[in-house]
């Protein structure tokens, strides 16, 4: 479990991680704009570009309120929103689909309903969960019976909410869960963005992958990404843009492709930094191994055949003698020959 395939890349805990432009509907419908963000996607690095499939009176009631920040996206009722961009059909997924084919980077979408579950299933190698349907054990089940790895975003809930559920989707016949640390506000502010839950996570899920689905404002450092990884999150999900001056919509808390490039370099640079996970020492070590620990050195000259005492001993450096753990083995000994000041003892010189 500590291992997942997605799509042709293996996704380790000591691996780079597996990057997921969420395109989301930041296309707006646009055909020609949604290939464009499949393509700086691709050109910014990342693993896959993925989208959101729902229609909206499948997803909510006409009555129900806003739960984003309505001075960025304007719109107060989630059924006028999601019916914005809710026109995309089978045929526009297979064209990007076969897109995303063409230009080698995996095609994801998350599906909202049973009927986007059987109409991507074919085009898809893994299913993304929204956070929003953590507790809709109908669509979890129906995503699970399709036997394929499973991406759980995990905001808003609980601790034992994501226990049941993963243990629901487990039973109903998928094994590969990725479990995604995420703050359900759009945006989400620095000081929410509590990334420590990924080592709870990691804790209690220790058979699981853990990722990191992000709602903060990029800055230029993508710092909430590169800690997130740091912490252990090896699968990054990301909404992604063309324009985030662009109104409305998931455009003002996306990254663009000028962000993607820095993160692909930065994480590059902390994953060879952060280098092997158990201690020991380097190849590039073993000169500093030899040349700047300490040796059993004589103090002063030591003449042939003196027994050798305490007093007639340092420990210096370079450390190519004796060690200074076995200094014991040392004192009592008789010296073979003179042994001058500052000679460094071997045993071949002590009987």
């Amino acid at each position: 479990m500590n291992k997942i395939k997605l799509g042709t890349k293996l996704i380790s805990r000591n691996s780079l991680p597996y990057i997921i432009a969420e395109i989301g509907v930041n296309h707006e419908c646009s055909l020609k704009k949604a290939k464009k963000l499949i393509f700086n996607a691709k050109k910014g690095g990342a693993d896959a570009a993925k989208f959101q499939t729902y229609k909206a009176d499948l997803i909510t009631s006409k009555y129900a309120k806003s739960y984003w920040d309505v001075k960025e996206e304007k719109t107060k009722n989630q059924f006028e929103l999601f019916k914005k961009y809710d026109h995309f059909n089978d045929k526009h997924y297979k064209e990007l689909f076969k897109y995303c084919k063409k230009i080698k980077i995996e095609f994801l979408s998350t599906p909202f309903d049973d009927a986007a579950v059987d109409m991507l299933n074919p085009m898809v190698r893994f299913f993304k969960i929204s956070s929003s349907d953590i507790t809709n054990f109908p669509l979890l089940k129906k995503i699970a019976s399709k036997r394929k790895p499973v991406i759980l975003s995990t905001g808003a809930s609980s601790l034992n909410e994501i226990k049941k559920s993963v243990k629901f989707i487990e039973k109903n016949g998928c094994k590969k869960i990725i479990i995604m640390h995420c703050i359900l506000n759009y945006p989400t502010s620095d000081k929410n963005a509590n990334l420590n839950m990924i080592t709870s996570l990691i804790k209690h899920f220790p058979k699981n992958l853990i990722g990191y689905s992000d709602h903060t404002l990029p800055n230029k450092n993508m710092s909430n990404i590169t800690t997130s990884f740091i912490l252990g999150a090896r699968i990054i999900e990301k909404h992604f843009t063309l324009n985030k001056k662009l109104k409305g919509n998931d455009h003002y808390h996306s990254m663009d492709i000028n962000d993607l490039k820095k993160l692909k370099s930065s994480i590059k640079d902390i994953h060879i930094s952060i280098g092997k996970k158990e201690k020991n020492f380097l190849n590039s070590e073993i000169n500093s191994r030899k040349f700047a620990r300490r040796s059993v050195i004589a103090r002063k000259l030591i003449k042939k055949d003196q027994i050798i005492t305490k007093n007639d001993l340092i420990c210096k450096r370079p450390g190519t003698g004796i060690e200074p753990e076995k200094i014991n083995d040392v004192i009592g000994k008789r010296a073979k020959k003179n042994l001058k000041e500052d000679y460094i003892i071997k045993l071949r010189d002590i009987s």
